[in-house]
């Protein structure tokens, strides 16, 4: 068997990444449309499910996936809401996500669900580092901006904010010593930045959040697990195994179930417990379904004989496994995980409706749900990856039928089209000759390219979703299932995938919208008209910028086209800031869908010519007549 590097197992605690968890999150939602409800017992239902639950509930019995009929039996005064329409949950998780983001200097902000958001804020702990007065750290000032010295917050830089693990440390214990570039002072200057923006959020949003502080996003999610509600947790150092002990992160782990570490699944902890148990690990086959009934910790398989790479690539490898799986489950184990926070997003990968089913199992059934579903992915396509678009009238231009008095009008414009449709479905499997049912997850999918249909944003969802369904949506469902009856599903989902920005939308997509530059280029410049003056020559020079534009008309530009984020989403991947350089003789804009440095002015023509354009434009008059 080929070895495996050892540089896989080399830990990177160079960054400093905080973990954001809301709590109670659709409780919290509900709670901040209706206050009085924080003080009452408030669940959660979606289908007869309790999905979750505020404190007051849980301090009464109640707890997330439990059966609703159970609920109203422990505590008959709850509150049940429906839960079932994510539509506020994942506007209030959006602005969530876009608060948080701004503090990301790097643009690290990555959403995980609707209630959990990773931030990596490496350069600016080193900023502040770099600015911290080792004579005065009872008095330190957290610098929140590189350009104003007086955006920030006053903090005491002796002590870390919130709680620690281990809890019993010293200042001593953890070597701060004078060290100033020590890994502690980066962990308490990350612990204090998150507890300030812990009370932002609540104070600005209202949703209070419990915080993992840590170099990893492994270890930051599962730290911040430690003291929840409205709290938050750093792991100290040492992060790395010294000569007579081991580490805080080996020490943290070792307590956890292996099915507990983000990143290892049901399937692949399942085959680690029956590798170290000799035998198959009983699951619990009711209602929470995976749930392991024989635990065995991250101490038990670090520590258990001949365990390492090898072992888990003939356990777990094989055909249709990831690559390197070994490796990656090893490195968890070990504490050791360098996946990256995922930059900001200005549309989302993928956008998915699914539905789950006690049986579905006659064709009626699943057209009708096939509408529905269609109906609520066609309605996510408009709202995640469409805008208002202002258009402006142009000499020449086939106008609209709307406008406005100015010469505008507005439309709705795609920012970004999938070009995937996918469509799964999770069938249950046939019984067992004892009558009983093996429980699986596993799905089955069929995709085709996007029907061009639903790019017409002139047609209504209902329309569209009549045609997706009968000529693309139930010819799927026939190739993935052709019995005419007997699937008996459990779940169906459908999926529009592959997005891709339109060509206006961003210098990342497949083109550039000239059209939209010339009439932008037509309409900034308009106010911008030179006329021939009549004055004597040596009257004062005449300006040719309008006399009120200046700094908010600047941003008015440039903050155009409109950016819409998601639910999972996350904005503008590699999105550079529109900037504005005036320089003495030109005026240089550096955004794809903004005007050009007009630097040029024919000699044969008198016409003000992009600088881009220069040579074409030359050419143009060399053509003979």
């Amino acid at each position: 068997m080929a070895s495996f590097p050892t540089k896989a197992l080399k830990r990177d605690d160079t960054r400093l990444i905080i973990h954001f968890d809301y709590d109670c999150f659709y409780a919290a939602v509900f709670e901040k449309e209706d206050p009085k409800l924080r003080y009452l017992p408030l669940a959660v239902q979606q289908k007869q499910i309790i999905v979750t639950c505020n404190y007051e509930a849980r301090r009464q019995g109640l707890h997330k996936l439990q059966r609703v009929t159970e609920a109203r039996k422990k505590c008959p005064n709850a509150i049940i809401v429906l839960g079932e329409d994510l539509t506020r949950f994942r506007n209030a998780s959006k602005e969530n996500y876009d608060f948080l983001k701004r503090f990301a200097w790097s643009g690290r902000a990555e959403r995980l669900g609707f209630d959990e958001v990773f931030i990596d804020v490496t350069d600016m702990v080193d900023y502040n580092l770099e600015m911290l007065n080792s004579h005065t750290l009872q008095s330190s000032f957290f610098h929140l901006s590189r350009n104003d010295p007086t955006l920030g917050f006053a903090f005491d830089c002796s002590n870390i904010a919130g709680d620690v693990v281990p809890e019993n440390h010293t200042v001593t214990d953890t070597a701060m010593g004078q060290a100033t570039g020590s890994l502690y002072i980066r962990l308490l200057l990350g612990s204090h930045l998150a507890q300030h923006l812990r009370y932002q959020l609540e104070e600005h949003q209202g949703y209070s959040s419990t915080v993992g502080i840590s170099t990893s996003k492994l270890i930051s999610k599962l730290i911040g697990n430690v003291n929840k509600p409205k709290g938050q947790t750093t792991l100290l150092p040492p992060y790395t195994t010294p000569d007579n002990g081991q580490s805080n992160i080996t020490l943290f782990l070792d307590e956890h179930d292996i099915g507990k570490i983000p990143g290892i699944g049901f399937k692949t902890a399942q085959k680690i417990r029956g590798h170290v148990l000799a035998h198959p690990a009983a699951v619990d086959h009711g209602l929470v379904y995976g749930g392991t009934m024989e635990n065995v910790k991250v101490r038990d398989v670090r520590l258990f004989p001949t365990m390492g790479v090898e072992v888990l690539e003939k356990l777990l490898g094989g055909s249709g496994s990831p690559k390197d799986i070994a490796i990656r489950v090893w490195s968890l184990i070990n504490g050791i995980d360098t996946s990256e926070v995922g930059r900001a997003r200005e549309v989302p990968q993928q956008i998915s409706i699914e539905d789950s089913y006690i049986r579905l199992d006659a064709m009626a059934e699943v057209e009708r749900e096939l509408k529905l579903l269609s109906r609520s992915l066609l309605s996510r396509m408009r709202m995640d990856l469409s805008c208002m678009e202002e258009h402006y009238d142009v000499p020449g231009e086939r106008r609209g039928t709307e406008r406005a008095t100015n010469g505008t009008r507005s439309s709705r414009q795609w920012l970004a089209y999938p070009k995937t449709l996918r469509l799964t479905t999770r069938p249950r499997p046939a019984r067992n000759p004892d009558g009983t049912r093996s429980r699986t997850f596993n799905r089955i999918s069929r995709s085709c390219d996007m029907p061009a249909l639903v790019l017409n944003l002139s047609s209504s969802i209902e329309d569209q979703s009549e045609v997706l369904v009968r000529e693309t949506l139930i010819p799927l469902f026939h190739k993935l299932h052709p019995e005419k009856s007997g699937w008996d599903l459990s779940l169906m989902n459908l999926c529009a995938a592959s997005i891709s920005l339109t060509a206006a939308s961003s210098k990342d997509g497949a083109g550039r919208d000239i059209s939209k530059m010339f009439k932008m280029q037509q309409r900034v410049l308009e106010d911008w008209k030179v006329e021939e003056p009549n004055a004597e020559l040596d009257a004062p020079p005449v300006s040719i910028y309008p006399a009120n534009l200046g700094e908010g008309a600047v941003e008015a530009v440039e903050n155009e086209p409109l950016v819409v984020t998601k639910e999972n989403f996350l904005i503008a991947d590699g999105q550079d800031e529109a900037t504005s350089e005036t320089h003495e003789n030109d005026n240089i804009w550096e955004s794809d869908d903004e005007v050009p440095g007009l630097g040029y002015t024919c000699t044969k023509c008198g016409l003000a010519v992009p600088d881009f354009a220069i040579t074409a434009h030359e050419r143009f008059h060399d053509l003979p007549d």
